[in-house]
Parts: structure tokens; sequence; C-alpha cells
């Protein structure tokens, strides 16, 4: 874990702290690097609910409520697919917010209308706030990829705080 990623990931928990917050992840790509950040900060758990690591589509679907039809029609690397994502995690947690992400990190996978560095992301709050966002990073290897990411999604949090 890099010591900037630590850096950020402390600065949100003290934010969802000072507001009595609580976080949920729904992580596809990342697979868990968003609470792996979050629960490398001591006392992580007055800030962090739970996280759903989501790699497969069954995985999206019998954890967080993502209609099977829904990812056959729009693709798991998709702005709804990402939407139910966070709003499953909310559904299924305890949490205030929750942010998702669902990418193709690569090395393959990628095609010309989904190319590897396409992330979708979306964090919803209780009470109606859904904010989806797409990222293309490009090709910039695996672990390029989710560490931004993991980055953009702390951004993402911090922006309904």
């Amino acid at each position: 874990m890099s010591p900037d990623l630590l850096e950020q990931a402390r600065g949100l928990l003290d934010t969802l702290r000072a507001q009595e917050l609580m976080l949920a992840t729904a992580e596809s790509c990342t697979g868990g690097l968003i609470c792996a950040c979050l629960t490398d900060i001591p006392g992580s758990s007055d800030g962090l609910d739970r996280g759903f690591v989501t790699y497969s589509n069954e995985a999206k679907t019998q954890m967080l409520g993502v209609p099977e039809e829904l990812i056959a029609s729009k693709g798991a690397v998709s702005k709804e697919v990402a939407c139910a994502m966070a709003e499953g995690a909310l559904k299924h947690s305890s949490a205030d917010i929750a942010v998702s992400v669902t990418g193709i990190a690569g090395p393959g996978g990628g095609s010309v209308e989904k190319p590897i560095g396409l992330v979708h992301f979306t964090v919803a709050r209780r009470g109606g706030v859904l904010k989806p966002l797409q990222c293309a990073y490009g090709d910039l290897g695996r672990s390029q990829i989710r560490e931004k990411s993991v980055e953009e999604a702390f951004r993402l949090v911090r922006s309904v705080i």
C-alpha cells in the first residue's frame, strides 16, 4: 500500500468519524483494495461498516441484488451496474454511504467499446444521493488502474459528506 493511499484513507476515516457516518464498499476490479486501505488504519471500524468484494457477476447478484438481466443487457462494467452495486451495498448494510467500483484493470478483458482502464464508480448516500462517475485511465497496468480507482473512490465519498 502506498503511503499516499494510506494518508488519503486516514483523512477519509477522520472525516467519516467527525460526521458520525459509516461507509460500505462494493468492489469488483479493485478486489477489496478500498477496504484494505481503510482497514490498514487503526480504529477504522469507527467509519467503515463493511466491504463487499463482488468480483464475479454471480456475487454481484447474490450479495448486492444486482439483477442478472441488468448485467446481461448492460455488462458488468457499466454505469447502471455500478449504481445497482452501490444501492445494494446500502440495502445490505448499516452504512450511511456506499461506494462501488467495477471496471477492466487488464491486462486482458478489454474491447473497443470497453477498453482496459475503463472504470465505473457510484457513490450513494441514504436519503437519495446517487452520484455515478466514469473514468478512462487507459492501459496503465493492472496495479496502477486499481490504485487510481481507490483514489477516485475516496474522492467520490468525500464529495457527498
